[in-house]
């Protein structure tokens, strides 16, 4: 049996244990950390312009879910929209793997982890959009089990994303960013709240409509200020 040099083994065993603490993996993880969050903020900017180059070619008040319903004329562009902003987001949730909130409840996991999943529900409600004019499920009988599956994957990508916004709202890393992202999570929340009352109770519809695309666009905006800001904080690896 062949003996390893002297020093070699813990070396090895170092790196098991923690495959980025180790100089040559972490200057690489660090090299692709900017390139992970310029792709990822050209990809959520895209798509919210893409978003709203989409819903200005509609002349009539219409939710943002509605652009990708059945039969849309928006329907591809809608569906190109959410998954650059879904890739995009995961770009900057593996760059940002080393933030985490102080706070107890929500510093149980990070960020990127909740960011990570609101892409893939976004993923999901690209593929699966609703029927035509987007029936509210359980309340509208037209709804469909489509609706049903795209509403819940909508909401629960869009509850994920607020959570983010939350969880780095306590994140001593980014003081300023963290005031910043307190800010949009309550302007979100108070939008996104009101519009849906809206639309549940078929009041104000047009309102609800314009009330959600501006939610919408608060939230990628902060995705890509978020991913800015994570330029200048150096991760543990860079140590």
């Amino acid at each position: 049996m062949t003996r390893l040099p002297r020093g070699r083994a813990p070396r090895l065993l170092r790196i098991v244990r923690q495959p980025f603490a180790m100089p040559l993996l972490a200057r690489g993880w660090q090299r692709a950390t900017p390139v992970l969050l310029a792709i990822g903020t050209v990809a959520v900017l895209g798509g919210l312009t893409i978003i709203w180059a989409a819903r200005l070619t509609v002349p009539y008040p219409v939710y943002v879910s509605e652009l990708g319903a059945k039969g849309a004329p928006t329907a591809v562009a809608f569906a190109v929209a959410l998954l650059c902003i879904a890739a995009g987001g995961c770009a900057i949730a593996l760059a940002s793997g080393h933030i985490r909130s102080t706070a107890r409840l929500l510093g149980r996991w990070t960020p990127a982890l909740t960011l990570g999943f609101a892409g893939l529900c976004f993923v999901l409600a690209s593929q699966v959009t609703c029927t035509a004019a987007c029936p509210v499920p359980l309340i509208d009988p037209r709804s469909t089990v489509q609706d049903l599956v795209h509403t819940v994957t909508a909401v629960l990508g869009f509850a994920a994303a607020c959570y983010a916004m939350l969880q780095v709202a306590f994140a001593t890393a980014l003081p300023r960013i963290a005031r910043f992202s307190l800010i949009c999570c309550v302007i979100v929340a108070l939008i996104t709240i009101v519009g849906g009352l809206l639309a549940i109770v078929h009041v104000a519809t047009d309102v609800g409509a314009w009330l959600e695309l501006a939610g919408t666009t608060v939230a990628i905006a902060w995705l890509a200020v978020y991913g800015v800001s994570l330029v200048r904080v150096p991760s543990p690896t860079a140590a």
